[in-house]
């Protein structure tokens, strides 16, 4: 199964994220199959940029959304980022699912 996630980079306590697709078993920052967008929480405001077409493109495959990418898709809209609607789930991933 894939997952879209968030890839830690950065230095000790200044993090730095990269919203990548990536198989469920590999490891935190393990090997990426796409990078999808990124995400900097310590500039301000946090700067966020996201490819939504291609992040639908992967829903749209089967891949699910981390929670945490989920918030952060909520939040570039909310801070009025140039960020698509959230996309939406493919019909046959159930929400909650291993």
């Amino acid at each position: 199964m894939v997952k879209i996630r968030m890839k830690r980079g950065g230095a000790k306590k200044r993090p730095h994220y990269r919203v990548i697709a990536i198989d469920h078993r590999e490891k935190r920052d393990g090997r990426a199959l796409e990078y999808l967008g990124t995400y900097d929480p310590i500039s301000e405001p946090p700067e966020i940029k996201l490819d939504a077409e291609k992040i639908q493109a992967w829903v749209d495959k089967g891949a699910q959304l981390a929670p945490s990418v989920k918030a952060l898709l909520k939040r570039a809209r909310k801070l009025g980022q140039d960020t698509p609607p959230a996309p939406v789930e493919a019909a046959g991933a159930a929400e909650g699912t291993a």
